[in-house]
């Protein structure tokens, strides 16, 4: 991923959670009467990025413009059970901040998989609105924390602002990128991801860094785009944006060396639905060794 795709993606995001930002202020104020009866703005699922070309077609949770061809379709062919909060179960969603639920982008649900226990900590890499994290928190409990790390400070601030509206204590957001996570080494159990990794422009750097937070004995459970062994890096490109978690997927060989190679044992990659033509929204566990 090239400096420039990079930094358009992280403006995206944080130019949405922005949008997200103020809808809750116009809210706020509509329920307090200080805008004198206007009504407020209504919350909606943050847009997907894509990155290809206008004529393309329009990215999901956008409108299309009157008169475009290309109306209703997408060049992520993003469906309810392929991203978005739909993969969090009701009971998840139930409790939890509105705007912390249509923030989510991701391809799966890592925290129903990754097996907290109370008292663990756990981060969140690319954290978002903070459902993971807010989930995270629950399971691991006032003995545990959850640690979110994202990129943007409008994603930080929104994510703070859910947590403060959950009434979560045991949660941390913190500013950075996940290939240069500003945490101590061996300081987490449990390093979760949500259709993150997919997105670094450095996937290596990424798993060296999930190796070196890890305490010994630690574990990463994670959710991601992979592709199909059979697919070559211009194929994944042609199906859809970086953004949209096609083009910069690895292939689930590349992904099981990548993680190897960053000494973490016990790679399994289990596949969990079709975002694409060979191209899979999946579980990704491995574990860091004991005697690390």
């Amino acid at each position: 991923m090239t400096d420039d795709l990079h930094a358009q993606i992280r403006d995206h995001y944080g130019d949405s959670a922005r949008r997200m930002l103020d809808a809750l202020d116009a809210q706020e104020a509509a329920a307090t009467g200080a805008t004198g009866g206007t009504p407020a703005t209504t919350l909606t699922m943050l847009p997907l990025l894509d990155v290809q070309p206008a004529a393309c077609c329009t990215p999901a949770g956008v409108a299309a413009a009157p008169g475009d061809a290309h109306a209703g379709a997408s060049c992520c062919e993003s469906e309810p059970t392929v991203f978005g909060p739909d993969l969090y179960g009701a009971l998840d969603r139930a409790d939890l901040p509105d705007a912390a639920v249509l923030a989510s982008l991701g391809c799966g649900n890592p925290t129903a998989v990754a097996e907290l226990h109370a008292g663990e900590t756990v981060l969140d890499l690319g954290s978002g609105g903070g459902i993971d994290v807010l989930l995270s928190a629950k399971r691991v409990g006032l003995a545990g924390r959850a640690i979110g790390l994202d990129m943007t400070d409008d994603m930080l601030a929104l994510a703070r602002r859910n947590a403060a509206e959950a009434g979560a204590t045991n949660v941390e957001f913190v500013k950075g990128t996940i290939e240069s996570m500003p945490l101590d080494a061996g300081t987490v159990d449990v390093v979760i991801s949500n259709c993150v990794i997919n997105l670094a422009a450095d996937k290596p750097a990424v798993f060296r860094e999930i190796a070196r937070v890890l305490r010994p004995g630690g574990r990463m459970a994670v959710s991601d785009v992979v592709a199909e062994d059979v697919l070559m890096e211009d194929e994944r490109r042609e199906r859809g944006s970086w953004a949209a978690c096609y083009a910069g997927a690895l292939s689930f060989g590349e992904y099981t060396a990548g993680l190897m190679d960053a000494g973490l044992v016990d790679v399994e990659i289990v596949p969990t639905h079709s975002v694409a033509d060979r191209m899979h929204a999946a579980i990704v566990r491995a574990r860091k060794p004991a005697n690390a």
